[in-house]
């Protein structure tokens, strides 16, 4: 019960690894806002995990539903202390063929998207001078990949704005930190893996394969194997951690 008695808020949670970290956030004694575009899934979750968790509506590109999803938040826990920036959207073309469209939706939900929700969690927790923002990055954020350009971009600059939200609102209590996840198996694999079956020649699940067998862990990761540095974060023990990023990979970068 190392959450007991905090609430928290996490983006793009009705499935995959936001709805991992609100199952172990209830697990350790947190009330949980499952927000999502997908209002209806984000209902099935919730129901799911019982009266502790609560669905919200959150398209995390439209600053009228990120005030409201917060507004909600607060309004039926009471209190905002954790925000997860977990929404993200992942796309993959060789440089000569990224399109205006891919960029612009990328860097609407996986940066823009996390500046604005988590500048909606600060201004409800400046008030009250304590507060903790995680923000998602990945291992795609400290290097570049020729197929994956615009991604990468995106987890650099979430890497950037946790380095700078974290030296401007630690001075109100909040601490802002970043978990960056290596090659993680989940649903959402089975569509990275066709844009490199596209663009790579390889039979479909052949890049999975290899991904996962350089890791050197000896596996891909899972969502279940993030939790436990998204409870960390959120503890008491890691008030003294700022604007930091980690890397919960297997060994595949070495920060």
């Amino acid at each position: 019960m190392r959450l007991h008695g905090k609430t928290a808020l996490i983006t793009g949670a009705a499935r995959g690894i936001g709805l991992a970290f609100a199952r172990a956030y209830l697990a350790e004694g947190a009330e949980v806002a499952i927000a999502d575009i997908n209002l209806e899934a984000a209902k099935k979750a919730a129901e799911g995990l019982g009266p502790k968790a609560h669905a919200i509506a959150l398209d995390v590109t439209r600053q009228d539903s990120i005030d409201a999803a917060f507004a909600e938040a607060v309004q039926k826990m009471g209190k905002l202390d954790i925000l997860i920036n977990n929404a993200a959207l992942f796309s993959a073309a060789p440089i000569a063929e990224i399109t205006r469209a891919d960029y612009d939706k990328l860097f609407a939900v996986n940066v823009a998207g996390t500046l604005f929700c988590l500048q909606a969690a600060a201004r409800h927790m400046i008030p009250r001078g304590t507060g903790t923002i995680i923000n998602m990055a990945s291992q795609a954020g400290r290097r570049g990949e020729g197929l994956v350009a615009v991604y990468c971009a995106t987890k650099a600059a979430v890497i950037s704005l946790t380095q700078s939200a974290g030296l401007g609102l630690i001075q109100h209590g909040i601490n802002v930190n970043a978990i960056a996840p290596g090659v993680v198996d989940g649903e959402h694999w089975d569509g990275v893996d066709a844009f490199f079956a596209k663009y790579e020649g390889k039979p479909l699940g052949q890049k999975k394969r290899e991904v996962g067998s350089a890791v050197p862990f000896g596996r891909m990761g899972s969502a279940d194997d993030l939790t436990g540095m998204a409870i960390f974060l959120a503890t008491d023990e890691a008030k003294y951690i700022v604007a930091q990023c980690f890397g919960v990979d297997g060994g595949n970068w070495m920060a």
